[in-house]
């Protein structure tokens, strides 16, 4: 199994729009590609010294090949659809592989 995490810094003057946006719309079209078969968005609360508000989206999918098709099929149109905020957030993106689940 693995997990693409993505963190995102967002500016707090469009935190609340972003944020509607990302439970309303990107994360069930994240979904909607059925490459992933979960998502867990979380908001990190260590403050940051940059300012803005951190969350962490982690998406479960079940093999680092889904992964990659996600990447050829989907991600360049799903990432396109947030320029609405463009220079407003930060997304850093992770890949993890799942080791053990307890």
């Amino acid at each position: 199994m693995i997990i693409y995490n993505v963190t995102i810094n967002v500016q707090e003057d469009i935190h609340d729009k972003w944020l509607a946006w990302m439970k309303e719309e990107h994360i069930t079209d994240m979904l909607a590609t059925k490459k992933f078969t979960k998502a867990l968005m979380t908001r990190v609360l260590v403050k940051e010294e940059m300012g803005g508000i951190t969350y962490s989206v982690q998406y479960t999918t079940e093999s680092k090949e889904m992964l990659e098709k996600y990447y050829a099929e989907d991600a360049e149109e799903l990432r396109s659809k947030s320029k609405a905020f463009e220079g407003k957030f930060v997304a850093f993106r992770t890949e993890l592989e799942v080791i053990t689940e307890q």
